[in-house]
């Protein structure tokens, strides 16, 4: 469900960003706008890969852990991009790395739990 939720704002936020937002920001801040969309699709992708993982390992509760953490990821750092983007509040891009530590976080927890259950 998360999956889905979030790879349909994924392309919504996408479209706005090409649509709406192309003739309002600096290519710079359009670049920034964009990287987080890009991170946002990636990490919902990511998101059904997890569930289809829990689906054949039911056991691994370390999975929701990932999923998690692949949610608060989305939302810090792609997040922040979209809020630096369209605020040009630098200070917004403080919060960026605690969502791709997050993203980093989420991808080890899956890594190890589903080598562990190997």
């Amino acid at each position: 469900m998360f999956a889905g939720l979030f790879a349909a704002l994924a392309v919504l936020f996408g479209a706005f960003g090409a649509h709406g937002l192309k003739a309002k920001l600096t290519p710079e801040m359009l670049a920034v706008y964009q990287t987080g969309v890009q991170y946002h699709m990636w990490h919902a992708l990511g998101l059904a890969i997890v569930g289809v993982t829990a689906l054949h390992w039911p056991q691994l509760n370390a999975l929701r852990w990932a999923g998690g953490l692949m949610i608060v990821g989305i939302v810090l750092f792609s997040g922040s991009l979209y809020a630096l983007a369209l605020t040009n509040v630098k200070i917004l891009g403080a919060i960026t790395p605690f969502g791709g530590l997050a993203f980093i976080a989420a991808w080890i927890v899956f890594a190890v739990s589903v080598w562990k259950s190997s």
